[in-house]
């Protein structure tokens, strides 16, 4: 009679972690994809959709299992309460583990990118290889290298000037911004209109949250193999962007020849190329 209790306990308890795992109430959006042993999950950048990916998850889709996230409060997903960078960070973690992904690829671009980075550093077990398009370990230190994040930093002054603007200010600050980010114009008002069905307190907030953040020391923790992809004109930059990286021992850095932030448009087939390193 105890093996059967001990049976139905068992039982139990792993539907009850399956149960738990489906109805857990995560700061992202899942779309899961593909079929294939090896998973990527992809990260989307600050106050972007999921569908940044589209052109990448086509290619891979046919041997991956792919999960596309988009953030909570970003491109039009419901936001959530107090959004921080390191919040999304175990959530993220904690996605993986509670639905026992194994050992997946994390495709990361521009704060996504960072994402990839912290969960692969605190980490460093659970993830088998990252990519990281157009990020770096510390955003801020790009401009002041002797840059140190604040512990309890204040974002209440952004959120406030962010909320206060009507909508034709806010599209024309993105409409201005978003050009010196993406030279392909074909994409530019999607990307734009991302913006625009962001939450403002959540854009705000993680922006600032995000320029505090500083990742340099904390890569020293990374494992797995790391591919670093970022935009043509950081080849000028670069004694400082690999700087930053330089306690990342298992970094493969690769210049985009032409175009902007938006890798994946600007210099699609050069990306798609540089991904063969998930297969390798």
């Amino acid at each position: 009679m105890k093996k059967y209790i001990l049976i139905i306990a068992l039982l139990f308890s792993a539907l009850c972690l399956n149960v738990f795992a489906q109805t857990k109430q995560y700061p992202f959006e899942v779309s899961k994809t593909g079929k294939g042993k090896q998973a990527i999950i992809f990260i989307p950048g600050f106050a972007s959709s999921g569908a940044v990916w589209d052109e990448t998850k086509a290619v891979f889709e046919k041997d991956y299992t792919c999960y596309t996230l988009t953030m909570a409060g970003f491109a039009g997903v419901k936001p959530q309460p107090n959004p921080s960078f390191e919040n999304w960070k175990n959530e993220i973690a904690n996605y993986i583990k509670n639905n026992k992904i194994e050992k997946p690829i994390l495709i990361g671009h521009s704060m996504g990118g960072g994402l990839a980075l912290a969960i692969a550093a605190d980490y460093p077990d659970l993830i088998g290889k990252i990519v990281v398009v157009d990020a770096l370990p510390c955003l801020a230190a790009l401009s002041d290298p002797s840059f140190k994040s604040k512990e309890n930093n204040d974002c209440s002054a952004m959120v406030t000037q962010m909320t206060a603007m009507n909508e034709t200010q806010f599209y024309d600050m993105q409409k201005q911004t978003m050009p010196r980010l993406l030279a392909d114009t074909s994409k530019l008002e999607t990307v734009v209109d991302w913006s625009l069905k962001s939450d403002r307190v959540t854009f705000a907030q993680m922006y600032c949250d995000f320029f505090n953040t500083d990742l340099r020391e904390k890569i020293a923790s990374i494992k797995c193999p790391s591919l670093i992809l970022l935009e043509s004109y950081f080849i000028n930059l670069k004694p400082a962007i690999e700087g930053q990286y330089r306690n990342l021992k298992t970094a493969n850095f690769q210049y985009a020849s032409k175009g902007m932030h938006f890798i994946m448009y600007d210099d699609k087939d050069w990306y798609l190329g540089q991904l063969n390193f998930l297969k390798s």
